[in-house]
Order: structure tokens, then sequence, then C-alpha cells
């Protein structure tokens, strides 16, 4: 199994529509523990050092925060079976400061800040969902790698017991992180799992060259660490988030990220354990959804932690490398463990990699 593992940087929490959604009121973030490394998903590569798993034959406790019946979902409306590609948005272009001097983790290469000018672009409002996914495989006959490689990591909170016990073995620097058979984009929770319920909700388990060959077939394609950064601060200036400094303004969820004591318990105070269906919380200023939380995002850029601080034009990132960066954050990061869903923490995975809380979005130059 260790064959099909790569996966280097998953931050995510489960996604489930709990009915609780803004009923929780403000509070202050957790204090981030120092060497705080994540949620472990950057130790997701397809040769990932695995060790074996604890005999998952014996029932847990009903009440786990990992049982099926605390994730699942009773419904969900389907919408138009139209398959249609992502609305797109114009992104005019100007300077910006990107990165921080202030790293939130100094060891990602979030600094230093440098002053970076973007050209104009069009970027999609939303992640690709399940159902333009589909649309593209309809399409194309398109072979994930995930499909071929035979598996793909997911985390342990989001599978059922009976996939569960089947599973001997786990990430050894993350063991909440399981190489499952079977799972992919149409089976995001493990084989017994499928989307139909789901098709508004982002793809997962694509790899990086999965999401270039959507992108390539929209005639789009994956932005550039420097655009997605640009976009995601809406042009708000020196500001952790899409929206502004604090997570919860007025008591208000801004994005699908966990809550709770990660990896035992998501309290879902957002209303989803797991993925949310896009554009459940509100866009940025320009008119963007998801920027932070719900599924990671793949950009086009090699990742480097050394940056110049040199004024820069278009920047593209190194012309090689082992990994992609990708941005975001997902739906399992929380402060306390995983405080990448700023606008300039980034994050890495091999381009193979492939996960449950790792997706992606489109740009492009003109109008589509």
């Amino acid at each position: 199994m260790a064959r099909c593992l790569a996966l280097f940087f998953v931050f995510t929490c489960v996604n489930r529509v709990l009915y609780t959604r803004g009923s929780c009121g403000a509070r202050s973030e957790p204090t981030v523990p120092q060497g705080a490394a994540g949620c472990g998903c950057g130790n997701l590569k397809r040769d990932a050092a695995l060790e074996p798993v604890e005999d998952r034959t014996a029932s847990a406790d009903p009440d786990d925060k990992y049982s099926r019946g605390a994730n699942e979902r009773s419904s969900e409306a389907q919408g138009d079976e139209k398959k249609t590609q992502s609305q797109m948005v114009l992104i005019s272009g100007g300077q910006f400061l990107m990165g921080t001097d202030n790293p939130g983790i100094a060891a990602d290469g979030e600094g230093p800040q440098r002053l970076v000018h973007v050209d104009s672009f069009y970027m999609d409002i939303q992640e690709v969902t399940n159902q333009q996914f589909q649309s593209f495989v309809n399409a194309t006959a398109y072979i994930t790698e995930a499909e071929t490689f035979g598996d793909s990591f997911v985390f342990e909170g989001i599978l059922s017991e009976s996939v569960k016990n089947q599973i001997t073995q786990a990430v050894a620097a993350a063991p909440w992180w399981l190489p499952v058979k079977g799972a992919n984009w149409r089976h995001p929770d493990g084989p017994d799992s499928n989307i139909a319920n789901i098709l508004a909700h982002p793809v997962l388990h694509v790899s990086w060259a999965d999401a270039v060959a959507y992108c390539s077939w929209a005639n789009r394609r994956l932005p550039t660490e420097a655009e997605w950064e640009y976009a995601c601060r809406g042009g708000l200036k020196d500001r952790r988030y899409p929206w502004g400094n604090k997570l919860n303004p007025k008591g208000q969820h801004y994005a699908n990220l966990w809550q709770g004591d990660f990896p035992n318990h998501n309290s879902a105070e957002d209303g989803y354990i797991k993925t949310s269906p896009v554009k459940s919380f509100p866009a940025n200023a320009f008119g963007l959804y998801d920027m932070a939380g719900n599924a990671w995002e793949w950009t086009s850029d090699w990742w480097t932690v050394h940056h110049t601080t040199d004024q820069q034009h278009n920047p593209t990132g190194p012309p090689s490398g082992t990994d992609k960066v990708k941005k975001g954050g997902s739906y399992m990061c929380h402060k306390s463990y995983c405080y990448r869903y700023r606008c300039e923490a980034r994050s890495q995975n091999t381009p193979d990699s492939t996960a449950s809380n790792l997706g992606f979005r489109c740009v492009s130059r003109g109008q589509q």
C-alpha cells in the first residue's frame, strides 16, 4: 500500500451538516502551540512511512466522534443537473504585499513580506465541484491518479467502521491518516461512499496532474501562488483572512474549519464536519468563496521556502522542484494544530498526492 501513497500536506477536518449553523457566539482563538506541525498532511506522500494500526475489530463507544452516524447527512438538494463550469470573476491586477513578516508558521516560508504585482486575470468564484469534475470525466473518460494507483489517503474520522476494520497501516507521523483502497473522487470517504448527495461539494482526491488536466479541458489553468494570494486578500492589506483579522466576526463563521479538539472531536459549530457545499459561506470582496477552509487548493508553483525581497511582477515560483504549493487550508484546519487557513499560509504536496481534503479552482487570462 505504501507504493500508492503520495500526499504531502493535507489539512482537513471532516464534513457533515449538522443543522446548527450560526448558533455559536464569538470566541477567542486558541494559542498556537510551539512547533505545532499541523494535521499531518505533509506526511501523505505515496511513499509515506506507515506503521501498524491497533486492532479495530473491537467496537468503540457508540458515541465515538468517529461513528458513521455522527458523520452522516440525511439529504441534500441536488439542484440543476446541467453540468456547467464555474462562473469566473475578473480580478483586476495591481500591487500587493505578499507573505508576512509575522509568520504563523515560519518553517513554511510565509515570509518575508514582499511587494508583488500581478496582471489582471479571471478566477473561478468557487472550488471545482464533484458535478463539474464528473462532467469533465464523462466528456473525456479521464482516469485520476488515485484511481490508477488504487488508493488514496482518507481522514480516519470520516470512514465507516467496516472500512477502518480492514486497514492495517496508518501514516506513522499522523495515525489519523489512513491509506484506503478504493478511495478516490467518486468515493471520497472510502469505497462504500459515493458523491450522489454531494455533487455541490468540492471534488477531492485529485492530484496536481488531475487538476491541470481539468483546467486544460476547460481552457483554463491553475493559479500561481501570487495570483491565489492576491485574490484571497480581496484588496485588504495586512489582514489574516479573506474577510479581515477576526476569525468569527460578530460570532459568525466565514469558513468551513475545524471546531473542537483536533483530531479527536469536531463540534461542527460552523454546521459541517466534512466539506460543505461550495458558496456556503460569505464571499470575500472580490466575490470569491471558500478561499479559506473547505478544501486545500493546488497552485501551479513549485515549492520553496526562500523568497526574494525584490519587487516582482507575475512571479511563478522556482523553475523546478519536488512539491507543488497548495493554499487555503481545509475543513480540518484549527489554529491549535494547523493554522494554515490564513491568506499568507501555505503548504505543499508531491504532484501525485491525493487526499480527502485536497481540491482546486481554475483561473484564466480571458473571460470564459
